[in-house]
C-alpha cells in the first residue's frame, strides 16, 4: 500500500523544486485511487440492499476528497476582496411588517418550511442523547420551544408550516422517539439524516473505518457539516415534496440558536408585499460584531459576488484584519432563508460550490484524523440576487456553554410562545458577557449543583467566575462582577447577596449553625 505524504497537499506558498510537480499530480491520483478502492471494499461490508444508496453517498464523498487533494490551501487571495456594495446588506430596521391582515399572513407562511439542524450532541454540556432535548426553560428543550414556537404560528393564523429536522447518525435513533410526543400537536414534523462519512487518517489518507457497521466504531464515522444540507434535503425526497406543495423558501437555523425565530418582516421581503422584483434567493442573518464575535465568519463580496468568509480561509497575516470589528461589521449568525427553487436550480445544474473546512481531530486510540467538512452559508455565492441583513442581537442566542444557559435561564428573558422575550426592564438591548469556569461549571448537571437558583441578572453587564464557588437562593449581580476561587479554597455567596461592581476572591465559607 502507498503511503501518501502529507505533501499530497501542496500549500500555495510553499516553495518546491521545478521537478516535484509531476511527482505533486501522480501522488494525488494515487491518494484518490486508493482511497475510491479502499471505499469500495467497506461498501462490500455491507448487505447488498443498502449498497447503491451508501454508493451514491461515498460517491459524494470521494468527491470532496478529490477536491480537497486538488486544491491549494485554505488561503483565499486577500487583494480580491472588494467593497461591499451599498444594497448588500439591509438594515432589519428598514424591513416594513406585513399588512395585519390573517389571509396575508396565513399565505406567506404556507410558502416557509423551518428547517432546524439537528446533528449535534449535548457531550460538551456533560449530557446524553442529542443536543436539542437539554432542558433550557422551564423544563422545556430546545425542540420544545420549537415546536411550540410553530405550533403557535400556525394557531395563530391557521397556518401550515411544517417544521423539518436534519439530523446526523448521532442523533436520529433518540430524536425519532421524542418527536412521537409531539403527534397531538399542530405541526408537521418531517426528519432526515444527514450522511456519514468516514474520517480519514492523517498519515496515509485512507478511511480509518474497517466496515459499515457504524454503531461498532462510531469514532470512525462523522456527520460532514451543515454545508451537506443542500444534497441530503433533496435525496430524502423533500425538496420536491415541498416545491410540489407550492412551498417557496426555507428558513434555516442551529436548534440551539433560541433567537431563531420564523420573522414576519423577512418573510415579508421574500414572498409578502415587500418581494423584490428580481427575486432575492439567498438571505444570511447577520449582527453586529462585538469582541466575543470576533472569529466569525462574516460577509466578503469577492468576483461580484456576496460570499461567506471563514477565519479558516483567511492567509495567517490578515487573521488581525479579519478580527477588527472596524473592518468587518458583521458575522454570520447562521440564520439562512433559501429559495427552494433556487436550491433545486443549483443541485441540477452542479454549481453548488462550498470550501471545505479540514477539521484535525486525534481519536480515543491516538490517531490522528481528519474530517472534511463543507457550511451551509459557504453556498450563498451559487445563488442570484444574494443579501444580507443586519439583524437585531435578540435573533442570535446560541446555547453553547453553562454560561449561555445562564442567561437563557435567568429573568433577563421570558418565555412567550415557546420564544425568549428580553425583560423590558433590562436598560440595554446587550446580552451581559459571563465567563464560566471550565473545572466546575462546564457540565449540565455541575452547573445546575452550583446555583441554589439562578440569580437576577436585569442588571449585570459582565460576570467572570472561577473556581469552587456556590451561590445561595435570591442572589443579586449587577454592573461587572468578578469572584475567584483559589486553588483548594471555596467561596459560596450566601443567599439574598446583591454583588454590586465587586471582586471576590480568596475562600469564603458560609457555615450552617
Amino acid at each position: 500500500m502507498l503511503d501518501v505524504p502529507h505533501e499530497a497537499k501542496v500549500r500555495g506558498h510553499q516553495r518546491a523544486p521545478s521537478d516535484s510537480k509531476e511527482f505533486h499530480e501522480v501522488t494525488k491520483r494515487d491518494a484518490l485511487r486508493l482511497l475510491e478502492h479502499d471505499v469500495d471494499r467497506l461498501l462490500e461490508t455491507t448487505e447488498q440492499a443498502r449498497q447503491p444508496a451508501l454508493k451514491a453517498e461515498m460517491d459524494r464523498f470521494a468527491d470532496l476528497f478529490g477536491r480537497f487533494i486538488q486544491e491549494e490551501g485554505p488561503a483565499l487571495d486577500w487583494n480580491k476582496i472588494q467593497k461591499l456594495p451599498e444594497n448588500a446588506v439591509m438594515n432589519y430596521s428598514n424591513l416594513k411588517s406585513p399588512k395585519n391582515e390573517q389571509n396575508e399572513i396565513r399565505n406567506m407562511l404556507d410558502k416557509l418550511v423551518v428547517i432546524k439542524l439537528n446533528g449535534g450532541l449535548g457531550t460538551s454540556m456533560g449530557c446524553h442523547g442529542p443536543k436539542s432535548v437539554i432542558p433550557v426553560r422551564s423544563d422545556l428543550t430546545f425542540l420544545d420551544l420549537t415546536v411550540q414556537q410553530i405550533e403557535h404560528l400556525n394557531k395563530t393564523y391557521d397556518a401550515n408550516v411544517p417544521l423539518v429536522l436534519m439530523n446526523s447518525f448521532n442523533t436520529d435513533e433518540d430524536t425519532e422517539k421524542i418527536v412521537r410526543k409531539y403527534k397531538g400537536f399542530r405541526v408537521q414534523i418531517h426528519t432526515f439524516n444527514q450522511s456519514c462519512f468516514p474520517r480519514i487518517s492523517r498519515e496515509h489518507y485512507l478511511p480509518v473505518a474497517k466496515d459499515f457497521e457504524i454503531e461498532k466504531d462510531m469514532e470512525a464515522w462523522y456527520p460532514p457539516g451543515h454545508g451537506d444540507f443542500y444534497d441530503t434535503f433533496r435525496n430524502s425526497g423533500l425538496l420536491k415534496k415541498f416545491i410540489q406543495e407550492g412551498r417557496e423558501y426555507c428558513f434555516l437555523s442551529n436548534i440551539d440558536n433560541l433567537g431563531a425565530t420564523v420573522d414576519l418582516n423577512i418573510l415579508n421581503k421574500l414572498v409578502g408585499e415587500e418581494r423584490a422584483t428580481t427575486p432575492v434567493e439567498f438571505v444570511m442573518e447577520v449582527t453586529d460584531k462585538t469582541r466575543a464575535d470576533v472569529k466569525g465568519g462574516t460577509l466578503i463580496q469577492m468576483e461580484n459576488k456576496l460570499r461567506l468568509l471563514e477565519i479558516a480561509q483567511v492567509p495567517p497575516e490578515h487573521v488581525d484584519d479579519f478580527k477588527s470589528v472596524k473592518t468587518f461589521k458583521f458575522f454570520n449568525t447562521n440564520n439562512i432563508w433559501a429559495n427552494l427553487a433556487a436550491i433545486d436550480r443549483v443541485l441540477r445544474e452542479r454549481t453548488l460550490n462550498m470550501e471545505i473546512i479540514v477539521n484535525n481531530k486525534t481519536l480515543e486510540n491516538g490517531t490522528r484524523v481528519i474530517q472534511l467538512e463543507t457550511a451551509v452559508g459557504a453556498a450563498m455565492k451559487c445563488f442570484d440576487g444574494a443579501i444580507g441583513i443586519n439583524v437585531p442581537r435578540s435573533r442570535f442566542l446560541p446555547v453553547k456553554k453553562s454560561s449561555d444557559l445562564l442567561l437563557v435561564m435567568s429573568n433577563l428573558y421570558t418565555l412567550k410562545n415557546g420564544s425568549l422575550v428580553m425583560s423590558p426592564q433590562r436598560m440595554f438591548p446587550t446580552t451581559p458577557l459571563v465567563k464560566l469556569g471550565e473545572n466546575h461549571f462546564s457540565k449540565v448537571k455541575e452547573f445546575l449543583g452550583r446555583f441554589a437558583n439562578i440569580p437576577d441578572i436585569i442588571e449585570l453587564d459582565h460576570l467572570t467566575v472561577s473556581g469552587d464557588v456556590t451561590f445561595g437562593r435570591g442572589v443579586s449581580l449587577r454592573g461587572t462582577v468578578i469572584i475567584i476561587a483559589n486553588h483548594g479554597d471555596r467561596i459560596d455567596i450566601p443567599a439574598g447577596a446583591i454583588l454590586e461592581n465587586k471582586i471576590v476572591s480568596g475562600n469564603m465559607r458560609i457555615l450552617d449553625h
